[in-house]
């Protein structure tokens, strides 16, 4: 017999031989002795078998061998993590031995007559990041097999892989029993981000192309195929961060690291690789893209998780380029679920929201911008389900349960029956919200609390007469800066800015400035990497710095008021300077227009946002200087509590309804009532019914809230007694607990609020 190694080896040769005997017809499981015959040949190997996974109980059959006993075939099974075969299955990475017997997961079984063998190498099937089965090869000579050999059977378990998948090695009948996808209910808890019930088909945000063909027949043109993408792929990437074009929402930091690995010659030497063994460039991505999810995919380490998140975007970018499509536009089933790892606010945007029912995402965080659009569309959204994007294949039907943080794939009929009630009861509800549209939100003992909506989309102003809100507490201008693909010029702000009133007609508006910065980077707008964007330029402060751009801006909602009534609030105000700055801004904005014969608002209310701590104590000095103010607890609460709203790892480690947080607000809203100064709180806590309850306790009596919210917080009001909520909040204000939430529920209970 030859030298290993030598004989007929190379993929090209082999694949060819492969693709010529299914060619040539028959039986399947002729078929498959065939393969695995060629393969042992090619390989100069005395052994090779196939084994795939049944799905019903995970076990691993031995569909063909070339060596060991044909009776074995179909008889020997063996269970999940059993043997070496099992081992490869439970790591998803080769095993390469070169005395089998001796290692400790080895497990003999008679039937096969495998006992002379001792060199062993198995690879494991792998599709999707999950292995689906096993091809082995033995030879009786104790040695260890050339990564050269490694690298062949990888190559052909790859493409055996997707032929299983396609029918085109084992028929349909026979692959009924096998495990392809997943296929298994499962059962996800996560953290609710967006609340509601959802129950639909999954749709893969920016899902992989699959290639049409594995085998090239031009290696040389495959070669400058994939040459093509890869170096238009990184040009595309280095003028993302040059500000030139690119991701909105995507961090400098994370482009940066798209940057690293799509000029790693290691990544790029591996797809040259594949495609010389005969692959063509899609199937090399989905051949390295295998490699990376099985060697990474299992890693506990969360920074070499990321890192394969990375890749994973790299390589579906990279499929789209060879596709000749850098942006892929997406046409939704109509009772769509997005699975996604994470998305920026624009990308939930993109989609078609009339056919978007619920979100499901690996990572985020509830306080993340996509969380809050969600909100503002009220979408159900779970979010940091781990490994969610490897046990969902896209039309898998799933449940996007919002209450109780979880998520179900694949549910079974009675889950889904359950689901299914839950939602009419929810159908209910809203029709009880509805009938209380017209109904003024008056406490049980007289007090009037004005309850407006957040803003910052067009259908926003659609449904604003639908909630029975009283105006737009909040209209984050922002949002058309995010979903252009360059600078909004002075005449589109105006226009949006002027159908938002006329939407609201009497009921007032306040527009909040260009929050950006931080997490919401533009690309059309040069910035700096920072080591804490949270804390960075950003807001207000980017403002200041770019004068223009915040006077352009005010130009235009003084053009869009038409001498109506204009109020103006800017975010992040973190010292008395920087509102007396800007409201200059806003003055000379006026007299520009007024010198030039144009109508100045009729009313002019100038406010600020009150997030930043360090003007808690000198509202004094700023308070005077303002028409109103609001309360934005988002970022209030994160720079209170130094923890990343945006970061999962902190964002849930405290609760808004601590005393910390409860004295803070109460302090802002005694010297908001002293100065006589308006205040309101539009971040989410004003959008649901117990922390809502707690702010009214606190003596606020103007809330500002997403669309969604409107409804049940009304409700919570009509049956409140404010005087009775002030006496059991307050008490809890000295508390020494680092959360009275359990405490507020009670009280809550004990005064029969509906919430």
């Amino acid at each position: 017999m030859a030298a290993p190694g030598v004989a007929i080896r190379g993929q090209r040769s082999l694949l060819k031989q492969i693709r010529e005997a299914l060619a040539s017809g028959g039986p399947a499981q002729a078929r498959l002795d065939m393969v695995v015959r060629i393969i042992a040949r090619s390989m100069v190997a005395e052994v090779c078998s196939l084994y795939m996974r049944r799905a019903a109980a995970g076990d691993l059959e031995l569909f063909a061998t070339e060596g060991l006993d044909p009776k074995a075939v179909h008889v020997t099974r063996l269970k999940p993590g059993e043997g070496l075969v099992g081992e490869i299955m439970r790591q998803g990475r080769p095993l390469n031995l070169a005395d089998a017997p001796e290692h400790p997961a080895f497990s003999y079984r008679p039937e096969t007559g495998e006992d002379p063998y001792h060199a062993f190498l198995g690879v494991p099937l792998l599709r999707g990041g999950r292995a689906i089965g096993v091809l082995v090869v033995q030879n009786r000579t104790a040695r260890v097999y050339t990564e050269d050999e490694v690298e062949d059977l990888q190559i052909v378990a790859m493409v055996l892989a997707e032929m299983v998948a396609s029918g085109e090695l084992i028929s349909q009948d026979e692959l009924k029993g096998v495990e392809l996808a997943p296929r298994r209910p499962e059962r996800l808890k996560g953290s609710r981000f967006a609340d509601g019930l959802a129950y639909g088909v999954a749709v893969l945000h920016e899902p992989p192309v699959a290639p049409s063909q594995l085998l090239s027949d031009d290696v040389a043109a495959e070669e400058a195929r994939l040459k093509t993408a890869v170096a238009g792929l990184q040009t595309q990437i280095d003028q993302m961060l040059e500000g030139q074009a690119g991701l909105i929402e995507a961090s400098f930091e994370v482009l940066e690291t798209y940057r690293m690995f799509a000029h790693d010659r290691g990544w790029n030497r591996s797809l040259e690789d594949a495609v010389r063994n005969g692959l063509t460039a899609e199937a090399a991505v989905e051949r390295v893209r295998s490699e990376h999810r099985a060697r990474l995919g299992q890693a506990r380490d969360p920074y070499l998780r990321e890192r394969l998140h990375d890749l994973e975007d790299l390589n579906d970018r990279l499929l789209r380029h060879l596709a000749g499509d850098g942006h892929m536009a997406r046409e939704l089933p109509e009772n769509a679920v997005l699975i996604a790892r994470n998305l920026g606010p624009a990308d939930l945007l993109e989609y078609d929201r009339t056919k978007l029912r619920g979100l499901l995402l690996e990572e985020g965080s509830a306080a993340s911008h996509a969380a809050i659009v969600a909100r503002a569309l009220d979408i159900p959204c779970v979010g940091r389900l781990p490994g969610l994007r490897d046990l969902v294949s896209e039309g898998d039907p799933v449940i996007v349960d919002a209450e109780t943080a979880e998520a179900y794939l694949r549910p079974r009929p009675d889950v889904v029956k359950a689901i299914q009630a839950r939602i009419d009861v929810r159908a209910q509800r809203r029709a009880e919200f509805a009938k209380l549209r017209d109904t003024p939100a008056f406490t049980r003992d007289g007090a009037k609390v004005s309850l407006l909506m957040n803003a910052g989309l067009d259908v926003d102003l659609d449904i604003l007469g639908e909630t029975g809100a009283e105006g737009i507490g909040l209209f984050r201008t922002e949002f058309q800066f995010m979903v252009a693909e360059e600078m909004p010029r002075l005449d589109a702000q105006a226009t949006l800015y002027g159908r938002v009133m006329d939407a609201a007609g009497d009921m007032p508006v306040t527009f909040r400035t260009l929050d950006l910065g931080g997490d919401k980077v533009l690309p059309y707008l040069e910035a700096e990497r920072e080591d804490n964007p949270a804390l960075g330029w950003r807001a207000i402060r980017m403002g200041l710095d770019r004068p223009a751009l915040l006077r352009v801006q005010i130009r235009a909602l003084i053009t869009a008021a038409k001498g109506r009534p204009l109020r103006i609030m800017f975010p992040l105000v973190a010292s008395v300077e920087e509102f007396r700055t800007a409201r200059a801004l806003v003055d000379h904005e006026v007299a520009w227009a007024q010198r030039r014969g144009r109508p100045a608002p009729s009313r002019l209310d100038v406010g600020a946002m009150i997030e930043a701590p360090s003007v808690i104590w000198h509202l004094d000095a700023l308070l005077p200087m303002t028409d109103f103010v609001s309360v934005g607890t988002n970022d209030l609460m994160q720079y209170l509590f130094a923890a990343d709203r945006g970061n999962p790892r902190v964002s849930d480690r405290y609760d808004p309804l601590s005393p910390p947080a409860l004295r803070a607000l109460e302090q802002i809203q005694r010297a908001c009532a002293e100065t006589g100064t308006p205040v309101s709180v539009c971040g989410e806590m004003a959008g649901r019914p117990l922390e809502a309850f707690t702010l009214v306790a606190l003596g606020f009596e103007a809330l500002s809230m997403p669309p969604a919210g409107v409804g049940p917080v009304k409700r919570m009001v009509l049956s409140c007694d404010r005087e009775a909520a002030r006496r059991g909040v307050s008490a809890l204000l000295k508390s020494g607990a680092g959360s009275v939430r359990n405490e507020i529920e009670t009280l809550a209970r004990k005064i029969y609020l509906a919430v």
